[in-house]
């Protein structure tokens, strides 16, 4: 799957995405996804950060490198880090180009509006596939008021739609949208004839993609209200370990079938 590929899915529903951060996980998604995205969501769901902003480029490089090993069939698309694109578009072209040559991913996602435009359309025309990310974007929390849901109003509708025209005019292949009213995210939709990915966003969006750790019950910190949470796997994963311990306390494990130069005795 390849981010042409992905630029012609238009339509509702036409893209499905998940985040993954290893390769076991992406190998478990790949066969059902369109597109997996190596989020600096990391931070928090890995490392137990409070924001993405301490997530670092060697960190997103070395997530990314083990998804790519996981995924044989979906697009692979990795996030910019706070800090490692926003200084100039010269800045971003390095960080971007060691990315993609050091993970073997497909493109890169960058959070930004209009001031961006000008660094998307520098990057795709020297070969590096972007996806933008509008709407709420969490590396400029502190500047936003928090993790507020965004284009509320007709204004600052307008203000998306004028944003998602520009990313298209300048090349970039397809744009997740993030936290915004509904009514924003289809109308952003109906505006650019690149596809569109949700998230909190609009049904009426070309794809949708979810924080896998969400949508399997593993992350219980806290669970957005657009998470669709189909399993709670750490209730699963919590018995597991119970029944690990009771084994290991009594002796029941290891046993000699678990043990090397050990005879079964008949």
């Amino acid at each position: 799957m390849t981010t042409k590929t992905i630029q012609t899915m238009k339509g509702k529903g036409s893209i499905v995405s998940l985040t993954a951060y290893t390769k076991p996980m992406a190998q478990l998604m790949d066969p059902f996804v369109d597109l997996i995205i190596v989020g600096d969501s990391t931070g928090i769901i890995a490392y137990g950060f409070d924001s993405t902003l301490p997530v670092t480029l060697n960190m997103m490089i070395a997530h990314g490198a083990a998804v790519v090993k996981g995924a044989k069939k979906a697009c692979v698309v990795i996030d910019m880090p706070f800090g490692t694109y926003q200084e100039s578009k010269e800045f971003a072209f390095r960080n971007a180009s060691k990315v993609l040559i050091e993970t073997g991913a497909q493109a890169i996602k960058m959070e930004g509006g209009l001031e961006l435009v000008d660094t998307v359309e520098f990057l795709v025309q020297r070969g590096i596939p972007v996806m933008p990310h509008i709407g709420l974007r969490p590396q400029y929390a502190n500047t936003i008021g928090g993790f507020k849901v965004q284009a509320r109003d007709d204004a600052a509708t307008q203000q998306l739609i004028q944003e998602a025209k520009a990313f298209e005019k300048a090349g970039a292949f397809s744009l997740l949208v993030e936290g915004v009213f509904e009514a924003a995210a289809r109308q952003v939709t109906q505006s650019v004839q690149i596809p569109t990915i949700g998230i909190g966003a609009s049904p009426e969006c070309d794809g949708q993609v979810l924080v896998t750790e969400d949508m399997l019950g593993l992350f219980s910190d806290f669970t957005p209200k657009f998470a669709k949470q189909y399993v709670d796997l750490s209730e699963t994963i919590k018995d597991v370990f119970s029944e690990f311990e009771h084994d290991v306390r009594t002796g029941n494990f290891p046993t000699s079938q678990h043990c090397f130069g050990v005879k079964n005795q008949a």
